[in-house]
């Protein structure tokens, strides 16, 4: 038994795209929302959360559904396709509104949201978002269309996960995620040196469609090597062939006879519910801090928020394998309790950093 790094790979370019996509929305859309149309960080942080209720009933649906479906290109493939072309056109589309918005947020003679007091932030959001209020129309052309952008990513993440464990032998599925979480990384830097190039932390009042359509470019890319080199049906077909042969695959009345077994006990019952609340928590606080920080970066702190991403993800990168190995010596619980502490100390310490702390400061917190 030996994993197919090319294949998983090429599977892997599905994941690619979708991470280069999250990558971008971050960035640019809670920027949009704050200094284009002056929504209030509550409500900003509230259309940012949307994508995280749609996924709660989405990403199951579309899951199930993509399990039902059987064509000549697969069962997933043909999700990837439509959903990823769906997401990648309405985001494009979605800056050609907030363009619009710009150009009557400058011709109001409305100053940029640069670094300031807290108050005169505000003088100035507030003006924003009066001239929202005051022809509310771009505002809802925006949300309308960043519901399709949603809608449609939704659609094929699901399908997309799933496609490793089809193609892949259920011993070498975990040697194959770090294969995956890797792959979706790329994406995601690739995307961050995109910000710098394109100074998406500088310019309050930049129209963001270059920049998106980059990202689009490389979305794209990815979108096209999948499609040209993933044979989903023919390496299903390989995979449960040699399931089989290994003698890896449960039979229906095996499956049956441990379903019916047993239950749950309290305890693994106590445990799995403190799992999920544990999941659920660590996400909260993760997503409160990443889907914010773009506009803290440029509005308050003044920092290039593409290059403290970057070396987060390439310490991310560097510590895949080093963990696994602390994992596999200290247990898995331990390794997640001390993963938890380290992230909740490195947003403890972001409380104390100002406009005046030197940048250099904010790696190691990254990190």
């Amino acid at each position: 038994m030996k994993l197919n790094y090319k294949r998983v790979l090429l599977v892997g370019m599905a994941f690619f795209l979708i991470s280069a996509f999250w990558q971008a929305y971050d960035a640019i859309v809670p920027l949009i929302l704050t200094n284009h149309f002056g929504l209030p960080q509550t409500i900003s942080g509230a259309v940012m959360s949307i994508d995280n209720v749609l996924a709660v009933f989405m990403l199951p649906i579309f899951g199930a559904l993509s399990d039902k479906v059987n064509t000549r290109f697969g069962k997933r493939t043909p999700f990837i396709f439509i959903g990823s072309i769906v997401a990648m056109v309405s985001f494009v589309a979605l800056t050609f509104i907030d363009n619009y918005q710009i150009a009557r947020v400058v011709a109001a003679g409305i100053p940029e949201m640069a670094q300031g007091t807290d108050a005169e932030i505000e003088a100035i959001r507030k003006l924003t978002v009066e001239l929202t209020v005051a022809n509310p129309l771009p505002f809802i052309g925006f949300i309308a269309t960043l519901l399709v952008v949603l809608v449609a990513m939704a659609t094929f993440r699901s399908p997309a996960v799933a496609l490793m464990p089809d193609v892949t032998l259920k011993p070498l599925r975990s040697k194959a995620n770090a294969i995956i979480n890797l792959t979706g990384t790329a994406g995601g830097i690739l995307v961050l040196v995109l910000g710098m190039v394109f100074a998406t932390s500088k310019n309050h009042y930049m129209q963001y469609t270059g920049y998106v359509v980059a990202v689009v470019s490389i979305m794209l890319t990815g979108l096209v090597v999948f499609l040209l080199t993933v044979k989903e049906k023919k390496w299903a077909d390989e995979m449960e062939e040699d399931s089989r042969r290994l003698g890896l695959e449960d039979t229906p009345a095996e499956v049956d006879a441990s379903v019916q077994k047993r239950k749950l006990s309290k305890g693994e019952m106590k445990s799995l519910l403190l799992i999920l609340a544990s999941v659920a928590l660590w996400f909260i606080g993760y997503n409160s801090i990443t889907s914010k920080y773009s506009v803290y970066a440029t509005n308050i702190l003044g920092f290039d928020f593409n290059f403290t991403l970057i070396i987060a993800q390439a310490a991310a990168i560097v510590s895949y394998i080093p963990v696994g190995i602390v994992a596999s010596k200290i247990g898995r619980r331990k390794t997640i309790l001390s993963g938890i502490i380290i992230l909740a100390s490195a947003f403890f310490i972001g409380n104390f950093i100002t406009p005046t702390t030197p940048e250099l400061i904010m790696y190691p917190v990254f990190i």
